[in-house]
């Protein structure tokens, strides 16, 4: 199958049902505390386990994705020198809105060290620049990128249980001891299993993607099933964070979620592409960053007194939560479709300028 320049959908979907799942989980901080429990509640706590890898992996992808199509287009130069500065443009965003969002919790006016604390976005933010460097080296080899990429990730998860000792200053960006909700080790390994299926999507289209999501799933599934070997191989860590077989879990459900939604995405034509359902989630996927910081503010940030979590936290029964979860995630929609439009008017001006 020959390259295409087209998105691949599927990534999209399966960012947008993160940032759904997202929103379903952070909402759960308006469901009563002896509810925090019980069978419902583990469920969609295993689910939610999934929603900062799928995130993770689909950043790598589409930035190596990018890059490897800049290099291969007429004029690369010019073309890998535009893509150089929209990715960096938006590194910058996700540093930035990391920033907003820390804001809302910390003073890090008063105490500056909350400005780079490792959530979510600062560690996607982090990961991506660090790994920047190699893809836009590798990206006209995207052979050469994806098993490059394919060692850096099995570094990084490697190494990761090894790093759990390390105190200050390293244990803010490296291990879970400091401020860090989702240190560099291991998130950022799945920045590169991203990088290395995007390569193999930039050279081969949507038929490299399905290989190596295909292959990753199948390493994973073996990874997975030496869990014991892998819990006696390291010194006593945090097993559900730092090893590399509970990666190997995570990384095996997230590809083979998007394995399917690629599947469904190439095999199954009709007019649901267009449907509102399909287009609700791909405004989220298209607009994931959007996505994350108004479903937060408006759960946790108040304004004039009012937020999600300040009048229900903690105080709602099951159907009670349903109904607000989806009250929010319509609310979050809608914000993320407005700025949306706000970005793509945005764009457009320069070109329509000329004329």
């Amino acid at each position: 199958m020959s390259p295409t320049p087209s998105r691949i959908r599927a990534i999209d979907w399966l960012r947008g049902l993160a940032v759904l799942l997202m929103i379903q989980t952070h909402a759960l901080a308006l469901l009563r505390p002896e509810l925090r429990g019980g069978g419902l509640f583990d469920s969609l706590q295993w689910v939610d386990g999934l929603v900062a890898p799928a995130f993770i992996l689909a950043a790598g992808f589409s930035m190596a994705l990018t890059q490897v199509r800049a290099a291969s287009a007429p004029g690369a130069a010019e073309a890998r020198r535009r893509r150089m500065l929209r990715t960096l443009r938006r590194l910058a965003e996700v540093l930035l809105v990391g920033i907003l969002v820390n804001w809302m919790w910390f003073p890090i006016f008063r105490q500056p060290r909350w400005i780079v604390r490792m959530d979510i976005l600062p560690c996607i933010g982090l990961s991506l620049l660090l790994a920047l460097p190699i893809l836009f080296a590798l990206a006209p080899h995207p052979r050469a990128l994806r098993w490059a990429s394919l060692l850096l990730a099995a570094a990084v998860f490697g190494v990761s249980p090894l790093a759990e000792p390390l105190g200050p200053p390293w244990n803010r960006f490296l291990n879970q001891h400091g401020d860090a909700v989702f240190p560099l080790l291991p998130w950022a390994g799945y920045v590169y299993l991203g990088a290395a299926i995007g390569s193999a999507t930039g050279e081969k289209g949507p038929r490299g993607a399905a290989v190596w999501l295909a292959a990753l799933a199948a390493a994973g599934i073996v990874v997975w099933s030496l869990t014991p070997w892998f819990a006696a191989l390291y010194p006593p860590h945090e097993f559900w964070v730092m090893n590399p077989a509970n990666a190997a879990r995570r990384w095996t459900q997230v590809c083979l979620a998007a394995f399917i939604l690629l599947a469904v995405e190439q095999w199954v034509p009709g007019s649901w592409r267009g449907s509102a359902p399909v287009r609700f989630v791909e405004v989220f996927g298209m607009s994931s960053l959007a996505g994350y910081f108004f479903h937060e503010m408006l759960l946790f940030f108040r304004i004039f007194g009012f937020s999600f979590e300040a009048r229900w936290g903690k105080s709602c029964s099951w159907p009670q939560y349903a109904v607000l979860t989806v009250v929010l995630a319509g609310c979050t929609f809608v914000l993320t479709w407005l700025t949306a439009r706000v970005y793509a008017a945005v764009e457009q001006r320069p070109a329509a300028a000329p004329a």
